[in-house]
């Protein structure tokens, strides 16, 4: 019997562990440093981002670190932080 893309997809997911799919989600969930700009200061996308990585420190066994990104992705849900500035853009570049 052939297997289909989507149970072969499937058994691929069956097969890793707990933490290797957290991973995967938080790579997913990252902003890429070509995406910053446009994503930055988008509340939903910092706070999956943020959550992703809490799963990940929670599955390590590191609690307080898993705990820091959960506040994180709840104060950006709650509006209570926003992103810096581009630490890259507004100041003037010195010339020798």
């Amino acid at each position: 019997m052939l297997q289909t893309d989507q149970d072969k997809k499937a058994s691929h997911i069956r097969n890793l562990s707990t933490l290797e799919l957290a991973q995967a989600l938080m790579e997913r969930l990252a902003i890429s440093p070509q995406d910053w700009h446009q994503f930055k200061s988008n509340r939903k996308v910092r706070a999956s981002e943020q959550a992703a990585a809490a799963i990940v420190f929670l599955l390590k066994d590191q609690p307080e670190e898993a705990l820091q990104r959960l506040n994180q992705a709840s104060s950006w849900l709650d509006r209570s932080i926003s992103a810096p500035p581009c630490p890259t853009h507004g100041r003037a570049t010195k010339s020798g």
